[in-house]
């Protein structure tokens, strides 16, 4: 019989203390910041009903939502009749999926996609319940059936920072500002925000004579314009029968990008000093070519709010993309991403939302986001040793106690209980062992200090504390243990 692997489900992970604590770390700071401007936490459930996230994520998204199969007593009399009468008809050897009508028969539930879709389910759900500006962080796994790459996982954890019921731009500026600071707090200094507008897309689109049904697909090939490049891009709007559009397209972007890419060839990053500069001759561009569609000016006013209030807040790395697409189809204004030089992919993104929430309800309900990738961040700063020294080193506890034979093991455990009361961190060795070896573990475990509790100490109700790092030791009352450690 072959033995079973041992390693996680493809795209999953296992995390070792290690790993836990960097994680922490970097949550505990997210959390710290967020909480700072006044977010609230909040959890939903792993798994949703299937029909809530459905038709959310635009057809790419569909393809990536983990469905769970209906439970047996309630599918098997489908299951039946599809393999008894409609099997042959769906089923091919060489890709044996079922089609997405005959899929949804056998499944109800799924995983959850993202944490911004059941924010909008609970809004609509206890709209009542809930303050007439509601901020609220969220950090838990989300699931998707994604091919895993560098940085890139089937489960991950988003840490999303939402504000439901306005309209302002101070609600972009200041999730943009928290951004910044978290970054700023991790170590990060090579990266910059990209914004842009939904609005202004839709201009540039109408301006270049995309017709509005192939929108959503010049949208996507834009997206992703700047990873593939000018020939690339041409040739997929040359295949999506936007040829002459995707030139025009092309065209302006080039005048746009033209100082920017020279000054990012020159110094390796924009510098922030230029970035106001950069960002004024991207609107004048903008506004010459697309001033006189009805959409755009309210797109270019809002992202000009944007930068005053962050400049207020003293947030200088925003960059205005106009390329910027954003492949979610439910974003309705500003949209930004996080984009750190030499990684390719960003490190979150986000923007407003106003329509998302009336799909649960009557109303329309403002609301815009940001995502920190959290998975992708922890990658970056340990390929980079962003990590502070003492996560790597960390031990399990502060000190351990040592058992000396079966008969001691009930004083090991009243000292460790001591202790903790104390408010130390105790662990205590399982067995009676020798001592070397229980020093020996002690020190695998990169524990600081051992109380050792052997014939003698215990017959004069005393204890030798060992410091595992200058290998002294000295023989202590238990009343002075605590302190002494501390």
């Amino acid at each position: 019989m072959a033995s079973q692997s041992t390693n996680p489900a493809r795209g999953m992970r296992d995390f070792l203390p290690v790993d836990v604590r960097k994680r922490e770390y970097v949550i505990g700071i997210i959390k710290e910041v967020y909480e700072s401007y006044g977010f609230e936490p909040l959890e939903t459930p792993a798994v949703e009903n299937l029909e809530t996230l459905t038709g959310k994520y635009g057809e790419d998204g569909n393809q990536l939502i983990f469905k769970i199969l209906k439970r047996r007593n309630s599918f098997e009399d489908e299951l039946e009749h599809f393999v008894d009468n409609v099997k042959e008809e769906f089923y091919d050897d060489n890709n044996p999926l079922y089609p997405p009508e005959i899929e949804n028969d056998f499944c109800d539930l799924a995983l959850r996609y993202d944490l911004t879709v059941p924010l909008a389910r609970v809004v609509a759900n206890y709209k009542n319940d809930l303050p007439k500006f509601f901020k609220r962080y969220q950090i838990q796994p989300v699931w998707r059936a994604d091919r895993p790459a560098r940085g890139r996982f089937r489960e991950f954890y988003q840490c999303d920072v939402d504000t439901i019921g306005s309209r302002s731009m101070l609600v972009e500026a200041e999730q943009i500002s928290a951004v910044c600071e978290i970054l700023e707090r991790l170590g990060f200094e090579d990266y910059k925000v990209n914004l842009n507008h939904r609005k202004i897309l839709t201009s540039l689109l109408d301006v270049c004579e995309v017709p509005q049904e192939k929108h959503t697909a010049a949208l996507i090939i834009l997206d992703k314009a700047l990873k593939i490049g000018g020939e690339a891009t041409i040739q997929e709007f040359e295949k999506s029968g936007l040829r002459s559009q995707g030139i025009k397209l092309a065209k302006f972007f080039y005048q746009i990008f033209e100082r920017k890419n020279k000054i990012v060839l020159e110094k390796e990053r924009v510098p922030k000093e230029l970035l106001e500069d950069i960002n004024n001759d991207t609107f004048e561009a903008l506004e010459a070519l697309i001033s006189n569609h009805p959409e755009s000016n309210r797109g270019i006013a809002e992202i000009k709010e944007i930068l005053r209030f962050t400049k207020i807040q003293k947030v200088e790395k925003i960059d205005i993309d106009p390329s910027l697409a954003r492949g979610l189809s439910y974003y309705t204004g500003a949209i930004f991403e996080i984009e750190l030089f030499g990684f390719t992919g960003s490190l979150g993104g986000g923007g407003r939302y106003d329509g998302l929430i009336g799909m649960f309800g009557k109303e329309e309900i403002p609301a815009c986001g940001f995502s920190l990738g959290l998975e992708r961040i922890l990658v970056v700063m340990e390929e980079r040793g962003m990590f502070p020294e003492h996560l790597q080193n960390s031990a399990a506890a502060d000190v351990m106690v040592t058992i000396w034979n079966e008969e001691s093991i009930g004083e090991s455990l009243k000292l460790a209980s001591e202790l903790r009361e104390k408010g130390l961190r105790v662990l205590v060795y399982p067995e009676a062992d020798k001592l070397a070896k229980q020093f020996k573990y002690a020190d695998s475990m990169k524990i600081s200090f051992v109380c050792v509790l052997g014939e003698s100490e215990l017959a004069e109700n005393k204890v030798t504390l060992k410091n595992m790092k200058s290998g002294a030791q000295e023989t202590l009352s238990r009343s002075e243990i605590a302190e002494k450690i501390k």
